[in-house]
């Protein structure tokens, strides 16, 4: 038997890295997996796995969230995984780039959310795992303003939801990780003057001497959303190789 055995789990930014693993895993322990992504093609990958659907969903649009939410009449687990790392510091955060961060960062959790936990408060159950990172309210990160600002924001959005749900059996967490392995990874180091000495550079600062892999990620994902973390609500799960130390 799978630990998420007749579950039905909603999940976005399924498409690559962490939310494609955490995918592939609930599926594997025998949830219903709705997989979301605005990746038609890396999206696609999904639907040969069995016990995953797919649905383009854009997290940025109220009516499209609507629209799918509709669609869904009951939800166990809500993984909310989609981001936007942005580069600098504050003197290079134009309102532009802090609007487009906060959009996807947190708002798309707002959205989300309110679609979803009025299905779970009808069913007095659920669980709702948000996507923050060890660079937020737990360390500053050079070179990562309004992404830090925005993952503390997730911290607090999920303390909240944590707080006013828990007499509806309703559980909530967020995910702090360090560096991980992962195609947005790849992508921002490939857009770096140096690549290689980049990909050396942020090796170096991990204490472990090595990126996390977005399967260990999954794997915390995947605790937080079974009955076997049924007594832990409201708390920040660090998992960065040592990073923050």
């Amino acid at each position: 038997m799978g630990r998420l055995d007749g579950k039905t789990v909603v999940l976005t930014a399924a498409a690559q890295g962490i939310g494609r693993a955490t995918a592939e895993l609930f599926a594997k322990e025998g949830a219903r997996v709705i997989a979301t992504d605005i990746n038609v093609d890396k999206l696609k990958e999904l639907d040969a796995i069995p016990g995953i659907e797919t649905h383009v969903l854009d997290v940025t649009k109220n009516a499209d969230v609507e629209s799918f939410a509709s669609k869904i009449d009951r939800i166990d687990i809500l993984f909310n995984c989609a981001g936007y790392v942005a580069n600098g510091t504050i003197l290079d955060c134009e309102e532009k780039d802090w609007d487009f961060s906060f959009d996807i960062n947190v708002k798309s959790m707002y959205r989300m959310c309110r679609q979803f936990i009025p299905k779970m408060i009808s069913q007095n159950a659920g669980s709702v795992i948000n996507m923050s990172s060890v660079a937020s309210s737990i360390k500053g990160a050079a070179n990562r303003f309004v992404y830090g600002v925005t993952k503390a924001a997730v911290i607090g959005f999920t303390k909240s939801l944590a707080v006013d749900f828990v007499k509806h059996n309703i559980r909530a967490n967020s995910i702090c990780p360090g560096t991980v392995e992962t195609p947005s990874l790849d992508e921002r180091l490939a857009s770096l003057p140096n690549p290689e000495q980049a990909r050396k550079d942020f090796i170096a600062r991990q204490k472990m001497g090595r990126f996390g892999t977005a399967e260990e990620i999954a794997h915390l994902v995947l605790y937080l959303a079974s009955d076997e973390s049924a007594f832990i609500t409201g708390q920040e799960f660090v998992i960065d190789g040592g990073w923050s130390l």
